[in-house]
């Protein structure tokens, strides 16, 4: 799981690197979206795969818009952030990358078209 400050810290330095506005807007779903990638049922994890906890939280971020500013890119860096704690990276052109967090933006991609985007572009490393 991922520590509020910690992620606040990085939202704050993609701010500062990229513009935008500095803030969050709603502290419950920001917390909700980084919760959702270790849910369970039971003993059960609802997102088993290094692959589909970063499917859940860039969905969750970019869709719920926690911050006032910046949501799409937190959402991909913290999507990369658990591959990477799995020894996974994205491989994919910047325009790839670009065409995926925006169609998620506009909600043309549901979780498992996200996934599979996911592990179609991820590789170990």
């Amino acid at each position: 799981m991922f520590l509020l400050q910690q992620v606040l810290t990085v939202h704050s330095e993609l701010i500062k690197t990229y513009g935008g506005s500095f803030g969050v807007r709603d502290l419950e779903s920001l917390q909700s979206a980084l919760n959702r990638p270790f849910q369970a049922f039971g003993d059960t994890e609802l997102y088993h795969t290094p692959q589909s906890k970063a499917s859940a939280i860039i969905q969750s971020l970019i869709i719920n818009h926690p911050f006032v500013d910046g949501n799409k890119r937190i959402g991909y860096f913290m999507a990369r952030t658990v591959l990477l704690n799995y020894s996974l990276d994205i491989k994919a052109s910047e325009n790839e990358k670009y065409d995926f967090v925006i169609s998620i933006a506009e909600g043309k991609l549901e979780i498992e078209e996200i996934e599979k985007w996911f592990l179609v572009h991820t590789i170990k490393i």
